[in-house]
């Protein structure tokens, strides 16, 4: 069985990369967290339903929950 060398600097690319959108992902969501808890609106049972979608979110995007209506990062 032959096997091909990846080159270093592809391995680097795609990491890069990943990390990038990991960053994003997380970025948006800590977002939508801070924005949740600083809304002077919102009462506390507010804020916890709030979380409790982005969190919902969360696993819809992830594939752990389905759910009928989703918000994107």
């Amino acid at each position: 069985m032959a096997t091909t060398a990846i080159p270093t600097d592809l391995v680097d690319l795609i990491a890069a990369e990943m990390s990038v959108g990991i960053e994003r992902a997380v970025d948006c969501w800590m977002s939508q967290l801070d924005e949740v808890l600083s809304d002077v609106h919102l009462t506390t049972l507010g804020r916890l339903n709030a979380i409790r979608s982005i969190v919902d979110e969360y696993k819809y995007s992830t594939g752990k929950l389905q759910l009928s209506s989703r918000r994107v990062c």
